[in-house]
């Protein structure tokens, strides 16, 4: 039995996979592997490296700054949040990640990225947290219209919520039979078509298949939660959610708030640690 954890991305409600992921870490809760998209790879990583607090710490420590997130950095850089700044001088220098612990943790990581030549979503394991395998964290968590596509290994990538946002079917398919879903939307969300696309039309203009998968990216998404809730009540997927809507602006600069839904998703995690713990066999 492989056992799983899958994070569902969305912005700054990564706050609440955070909360419930460093209970889990501090409670010696371990997986087989981890696949996160978007905001749930950036800040899943922290799971590999045994790094719990440090996504909400950095998150309030730099959310007023411009080089992390801000018009500026993406009039400066093409990105809002920015490249250089959060995949190499935070990491690096300020907040340090735990390269060599993550290496050495024998749980598998894995990111979802979107490939905007095919319109599909593309998988790729991250094994050192180098260079280059964060140019592909940082292509999963590249949302439309604040970011610029990513060029690496020959594709040209962006966010991976736009055509996996939930990739449990895909852990599955590789031996992950035992999985955890941490959700970032409550149980009874259903998203509605996106009322930017006339915007994402001229924006995707060049990638006509990464377009037609935004446009019909509710369909995907929607399926995708009734998949996951179907899993659970055959019982080999056990699904976290918030309890209500997360309120929170999906590049929130308010600490306050940062730390307000960080700590809803810390009382989530005391909430289902023991039942979680019965579901893995701890």
């Amino acid at each position: 039995m492989k056992k799983g954890l899958v994070l569902e991305g969305g912005a700054m409600r990564g706050m609440f996979t955070c909360g419930v992921t460093d209970v889990f870490m501090e409670n010696g809760i371990a997986f087989d592997g981890i696949i996160g998209v978007s905001a749930g790879a950036t800040f899943g990583c922290n799971y590999k490296s045994k790094q719990p607090g440090r996504a909400i710490r950095y998150n309030k420590r730099f959310a007023g700054d411009w080089r992390y997130c801000s018009m500026k950095s993406l009039i400066k850089t093409g990105d809002m949040y920015g490249a250089q700044f959060c995949y190499d001088t935070l990491p690096h220098q300020l907040d340090v990640f735990d390269v060599e612990t993550y290496r050495s943790n024998p749980m598998e990581f894995y990111i979802v990225a979107s490939d905007a030549e095919t319109g599909l979503p593309v998988y790729k394991k991250l094994e050192t947290c180098d260079a280059h395998d964060l140019t592909w964290m940082r292509a999963s968590a590249s949302m439309p219209l604040v970011s610029r596509p990513v060029h690496v290994d020959g594709y040209t990538l962006l966010d991976g919520g736009m055509t996996d946002s939930i990739p449990l079917k895909y852990f599955e398919g590789i031996g992950y039979d035992r999985n955890v879903v941490i959700l970032t939307q409550p149980r009874h969300f259903k998203k509605e078509p996106n009322k930017l696309i006339g915007v994402m039309k001229l924006f995707l203009r060049k990638y006509p298949k990464l377009l037609a998968a935004m446009i019909n990216r509710h369909v995907m998404y929607n399926a995708e939660t009734e998949y996951v809730f179907e899993q659970e009540k055959q019982g080999n997927t056990c699904v976290i959610a918030p309890e209500k809507p997360l309120g929170i602006s999906r590049t929130e600069k308010n600490p306050d708030e940062l730390e307000r839904v960080y700590q809803e998703g810390r009382a989530m995690g005391v909430k289902v640690l023991e039942s979680v713990k019965n579901f893995l066999g701890c």
